[in-house]
């Protein structure tokens, strides 16, 4: 999972635990816009959460790092797939509700 940390890379994160119902896609919003990340997030019928965050690889992994440091929800497992850049992206949203 090694990227040049200057060229940008996207990940597809899936979020699975208490994650749901407990402010989860806008604490993401909050870290990923902090941290200069694009990208969005959103629930899924299932009550996981999806994310795909583009950014630096140290940035990225900042981001996972402080949503696993959270208080208020519970990360039990999270997978991350590395997938192609969106070039054209320029914020972080939370899809499935207010940006």
């Amino acid at each position: 999972m090694e990227e040049r940390s200057n060229s940008p890379v996207r990940w597809h994160i899936l979020f699975e635990g208490d994650v749901q119902f407990v402010g989860f896609r806008y604490t993401a919003r909050l870290i990923a816009r902090k941290l200069g990340l694009t990208g969005w997030v959103e629930n899924l019928p299932d009550g996981c959460v999806a994310s795909e965050v583009q950014g630096g690889v140290s940035d990225l992994r900042r981001f996972v790092l402080q949503m696993k440091s959270q208080p208020h929800f519970h990360i039990s497992r999270y997978t991350i797939d590395v997938i192609e850049p969106d070039p054209a992206e320029r914020r972080f949203t939370v899809r499935g509700g207010s940006n």
